[in-house]
């Protein structure tokens, strides 16, 4: 795992809070992006503490202040908390977006007006998918992007929206297709530590 220089400090005690959580994970795993990988990053460990959550998302919304935000979202379920806690910071709101028969869509009755500025969040950007369609649904509703914020940016740089993209870390993690990858060849198999299916 190659860290990237971003901030040094902020982004070491973010791994280590995350390391100390139980939420930096070292095995062969599936990654909801369809890759697999030696390590996985599960947020979801450092956010089941409130005061965690709280910590990192004001450092985050310190990233984005200037970004006049007036909605943050994220999609249900890494980005649900990162978006709650960032808004909490920036006093503005926090939604989040569902998968419905595959699409990824705002519900509960969820509105965005005209040309409000968005900040699209994610607990961690991997390929950027999840990301790219939380942002898809946030302009259906005639929102304006204005940004993009993650607690971990392991897209090592793949990852290039037409918008700003914050994180309190950047790392690079090897990821590889199924059918190249080199823990699969020597037999091992596979496991789904996240939550989409």
């Amino acid at each position: 795992m190659e860290e990237k220089n971003h901030n040094g400090k902020e982004q070491q005690k973010v791994l280590e809070t995350l390391k100390e959580c139980g939420g930096f994970l070292e095995g062969h795993f599936l990654l909801s992006s369809g890759l697999h990988s030696e390590k996985y990053l599960q947020c979801a460990q450092l956010l089941q503490h409130p005061k965690l959550a709280e910590k990192f998302g004001k450092q985050l919304a310190e990233k984005v202040k200037e970004l006049n935000v007036n909605v943050v979202i994220g999609p249900a379920m890494g980005g649900i908390i990162v978006a709650h806690e960032v808004a909490r910071a920036l006093g503005v709101r926090a939604l989040f977006t569902e998968r419905v028969e595959g699409k990824m869509t705002l519900r509960r009755g969820f509105t965005i007006q005209p040309n409000e500025n968005i900040l699209a969040v994610e607990d961690v950007i991997t390929t950027g998918g999840s990301t790219l369609e939380v942002m898809r649904a946030a302009t259906e509703q005639a929102g304006k992007i204005v940004g993009v914020a993650a607690l971990v940016d392991r897209s090592g740089g793949t990852f290039k929206p037409p918008v700003p993209v914050h994180s309190l870390v950047q790392i690079q993690v090897e990821t590889y297709p199924p059918e190249s990858c080199p823990l699969c060849q020597q037999g091992s198999q596979a496991v789904k530590p996240g939550s989409r299916k």
